[in-house]
Order: structure tokens, then C-alpha cells, then sequence
């Protein structure tokens, strides 16, 4: 029963993680420009931050929950300008200047982290994806318990870590056969999807239309 209740998590957090949004690009981008450790602790952060959703999903944190709805609109907007800020340091960034950092160790994966998670909690709307799961496998507070509750939880982190883990490690894969150029042109690519992500954010909210996991 347990390992049944951990198996679930895992793959709620699996199910949750595969969509590619800003996020994913940005993990992309990070792993090509620099290398899969940089993709895979970004990626990290989207998985904690996913974590968090899912437990005040779980839980029913009403007092969350409640901060959430009632301020959506401005949750949403600063998320979406976080997005586009990302984007356009993403688009004038210089693949060249990145190379020598990583050759000579300068890299920092705190910061890495962190700025993903922050970004990844700016839509907290994707706290109804796990809603959705979660009715989906039939698992509740009720049904499971706090305890068993926590354990699938932390299942849905590894679900979510082991999906990013993947994706970044098989990119990786691709990253040799790069040059400085391509770089370039990938970062540029990016940055602009991901602003444009961002933008749609932000303009969807003032025609009142709903963008659960725009972000993500």
C-alpha cells in the first residue's frame, strides 16, 4: 500500500512536469549554453516549487489557497514580467562569454535554482493541475491520510526531479554538436519563445482568460 501510494506521487509528479512551457526552454537553453548540471538543478527548482503546489493541492491549505485566488491577477502579472525578464536576458546573452565561465568554473547552480523555483511559483494557478491529478488517482486526504499523504508527496518530487533529470541528460547529449554560432541563434530563439510566453501571461489576464500552466 505504501509503495502503491509512493508510485502514484511519482508518477503525478511525471504527468505534471512533462508539459514543455517557458520553463522547460529555459532548462533546454541552460543545458545547451552551459552543461546538463546547470539544466538539471533549474530543473530542480521547477520540481520544488511543484512540490509545494501539490501539498497545498493535498492538504487543502485553505489560507493559501484562499491569498491565491484573491490575489490571481497581480500573482500572475509579476509572474509573466518575471518570464519576459528571463527571455530578454536570455535573447542578449553571449554564448561565448558563457563558454569561458563554465571552462573556468564560474557558474553559480544556487542561483540557478533559485531563480527557476521563483519563477515557477509565480503561477501558483498550476496548484489545479494537482487538483485535477490527484481526483484523476484517486487520492485525497481523506481517503490516504496525512501520513501516506507525505509520502506520495514526496513522490511527486521524484517524479518531477527524475522528469527533469531526462529531459536535461538527453539534451546534453545533443550539446557537443553545437558550435558558438548555433549557441547564438539558440539562445535567441529561446529568449524570444519564452518572452512571448511570458507576454501571453500577462495579456490573457486582462481579457479575462484562464492560463492555468502558461508558465510552466
Amino acid at each position: 500500500m505504501w509503495l502503491s501510494i509512493f508510485a502514484r506521487g511519482i508518477l503525478i509528479g511525471l504527468m505534471a512536469s512533462i508539459p514543455l512551457g517557458p520553463i522547460g526552454v529555459l532548462c533546454i537553453q541552460r543545458t545547451l549554453s552551459r552543461n546538463h548540471k546547470a539544466g538539471f538543478v533549474s530543473g530542480l527548482g521547477a520540481a520544488s516549487a511543484d512540490t509545494i503546489f501539490s501539498a497545498i493541492a493535498f492538504f487543502s491549505l485553505a489560507v493559501v489557497m484562499s491569498f491565491i485566488e484573491n490575489n490571481i491577477t497581480l500573482i500572475k502579472v509579476i509572474g509573466g514580467l518575471c518570464v519576459m525578464i528571463v527571455g530578454v536576458n536570455i535573447f542578449l546573452s553571449n554564448p561565448a562569454v558563457q563558454i569561458r565561465r563554465n571552462r573556468a568554473g564560474k557558474t553559480n547552480l544556487w542561483q540557478d535554482y533559485i531563480s527557476v523555483f521563483f519563477i515557477t511559483l509565480a503561477n501558483p494557478a498550476f496548484i489545479l493541475i494537482f487538483v485535477a491529478l490527484f481526483a484523476a488517482f484517486g487520492v485525497s486526504i481523506h481517503t490516504i491520510g496525512m501520513f501516506k499523504g507525505a509520502l506520495m508527496i514526496g513522490g511527486v518530487f521524484i517524479g518531477a526531479a527524475t522528469w527533469w533529470f531526462l529531459l536535461t541528460f538527453m539534451v546534453s547529449l545533443l550539446r557537443r554538436k553545437f558550435r558558438p554560432r548555433h549557441l547564438l541563434w539558440i539562445n535567441r530563439i529561446s529568449g524570444t519563445v519564452i518572452v512571448l510566453l511570458g507576454a501571453a501571461a500577462v495579456l490573457l489576464m486582462f481579457v479575462n482568460t484562464p492560463v492555468n500552466g502558461i508558465l510552466k
